[in-house]
């Protein structure tokens, strides 16, 4: 029967010398990596444990044309690009341009969303707009983070690291079955822990340090060959504290001199908490031969609480605390097909959204706090279907579309307060408002048509080739930081971004099967890019969120 989601790799002849060929799910189909007409990089569990890796950012050490960095002075706020499109702000109010999905489930905001890398059976990274089967906001790529499922045999396992700056990494992982009954329980525990690899000068405090904690938990039911259940837990708490700023240049006043790059002055303050949480239920059932019916359902939330000092001194000249808080539910029916000839997927999928926040600018030169916050609450719809045809034993062709409907509503406000001190949305002593400049609700309703079709040919049993088209889009927004007072088309918000990407390809294996490459020759072509400008007005110059004309990308990858 055909599976949506599988984690194996398939041996192949002359296994002692020979690579083994990886079966991947980037198009929601067992597929052999070789013969996906998608630029995709694959990686198990056991080669992430071996290359060290903590977190997803060491996918940027080995996986061309992709930036997985942390981000806003955290440990678990993620800034990631593929093909040099992401996300430029982390603010609620934008969104981010690479998809990541937890077993095919949407993580919604970059907040807390540096996975650790635990209990995976892999991850794959695909390259250019995924939006046909992955929709909204995967315009640069996808990376998708694929758990182990439990099986049914009892076994523990725990292993420790201890390093430098008293590094300390701990997972405990264990699993089995409950007797005859077809249901397995199972769970992992992670702990990471390291001292600052400098200090705040100011409070004494670690700086650049870790504390990361987290925990997945899971039960599955598979009563016969045909019926399979998961409902799956996870939690992360990042304590770690913040990243402060830090100068390259002598400060001016008050002799402020540079420090080592991982040392501070900062005197804002170190407390930074992020923690969120998902829950998930799979169901899955084979109805037939070629016929797959599956479900997901998920709910996810998180919170941010944290504070960058952005000038890096005790004087409050450049201060930000702030606080993020999302929540999602999600719903996706798929019905995978396959047979001899004809392999594919159609589904519908709908999320329910809201993200929110605020944060403070103390500007203490001008003894101002500058208070911006807002929310913004996402309806999504979509359908999609993706199918492959053998024209022949070596020519096959694929088509593919989705279409989305995105209903959006925001609210936005921008409040001066006397005093360069927290506003009392962050605590502060509340106080009059000195000046509204953003105070403003707005919605509107974003649809995207998003196809793709491929061709791809076997060269030899080795060797495969592709071309492909493929459209995504990033969802429009409005301004978090939008000043209504000096840039009053803030409040018209900003459109969609689109891109048409072109893409060839060639894959196989070289020396007898004892090496796998890929490489791909891709040419992007972006219209309403959106980005962050600076305007000119008549008290100076203000920032603003607005859509380019045009713009084009394009770039050769290779990797073995």
């Amino acid at each position: 029967a055909a599976t949506a989601v599988s984690a194996q790799e398939a041996p192949v002849a002359n296994a002692g010398l020979s690579v083994e060929e990886v079966v991947v799910t980037a198009r929601r189909r067992e597929e052999s990596l070789k013969d996906v007409p998608v630029a995709v990089s694959a990686y198990s569990g056991e080669t992430l444990a071996r290359q060290g890796g903590a977190d997803i950012t060491v996918l940027q050490q080995t996986t061309p044309n992709i930036t997985v960095q942390t981000a806003r002075g955290s440990n678990s706020t993620l800034i990631s690009y593929i093909r040099g499109i992401g996300q430029q702000d982390p603010l609620w109010g934008y969104e981010p341009g690479v998809g990541l999905y937890v077993d095919d489930v949407y993580i919604y905001r970059p907040q807390g969303a540096v996975l650790d890398v635990f209990d995976v059976e892999r991850i794959e990274v695909l390259r250019g707009p995924q939006g046909t089967l992955y929709g909204r906001n995967t315009i640069g790529g996808a990376i998708k983070y694929v758990t182990k499922r439990l099986g049914d045999e009892a076994h523990g396992k725990v292993r420790g690291t201890y390093g430098s700056y008293n590094q300390t990494d701990l997972l405990v992982s264990g699993q089995t079955p409950i007797g005859g009954t077809g249901l397995s329980v199972g769970g992992a525990y992670a702990l990471y822990k390291r001292d600052g690899y400098g200090k705040n000068l100011t409070t004494g405090a670690e700086h650049y340090n870790k504390d990361v904690q987290a925990i997945r938990l899971s039960a599955e039911y598979a009563p016969n060959d045909d019926l399979f259940f998961r409902l799956a837990y996870d939690h992360v708490q990042d304590d770690s504290n913040p990243r402060h700023g830090h100068r390259e240049l002598p400060a001016l006043v008050g002799g402020y001199k540079v420090l080592d790059e991982y040392d501070t002055q900062a005197g804002f303050g170190d407390d930074n908490s992020v923690e969120t949480e998902g829950v998930a239920l799979t169901a899955q059932w084979n109805a037939s031969e070629a016929l797959t019916l599956k479900s997901i359902t998920a709910s996810r939330k998180g919170h941010t609480d944290t504070v960058i000092d952005f000038d890096g001194t005790p004087l409050s000249t450049l201060d930000v605390p702030a606080y993020y808080d999302d929540r999602s539910f999600s719903q996706e029916l798929q019905a995978v097909y396959s047979d001899d000839n004809v392999q594919g997927v159609f589904g519908l999928y709908y999320m329910n959204s809201q993200a929110s926040g605020e944060f403070d600018t103390i500007a203490g030169n001008l003894g101002l706090s500058i208070a911006d916050g807002g929310k913004v609450s996402t309806q999504s719809f979509a359908a999609f279907f993706d199918f492959s045809a053998n024209l022949t034993d070596k020519f096959k062709v694929s088509l593919g579309a989705r279409a989305t409907r995105d209903h959006k509503r925001s609210t936005t406000f921008r409040l001066f307060y006397l005093g360069a001190t927290r506003s009392p949305y962050q605590g502060g002593t509340p106080r009059p408002i000195l000046q509204t400049r953003t105070n403003y609700g707005a919605q509107t309703t974003f649809s995207q048509f998003t196809p793709r079709l491929s061709a791809s040919y076997e060269l030899t049993d080795d060797l495969s080739t592709y071309v492909s088209y493929s459209k995504g889009f990033k969802s429009g927004g409005w301004d978090m930081r939008g000043d209504a007072l000096i840039t009053p088309q803030t409040v018209n918000g900003y459109k969609p971004e689109v891109v048409d990407a072109y893409e060839v390809g060639l894959k196989g294996y070289a020396f007898d099967r004892r090496v796998s490459f890929a490489s791909a020759a891709f040419l992007s072509k972006y219209e309403d890019q959106q980005v962050s400008t600076q305007v000119v007005v008549p008290s100076g110059i203000a920032s603003s969120i607005d859509n380019a004309g045009s713009s084009t990308l394009y770039g050769v990858e290779f990797e073995a």
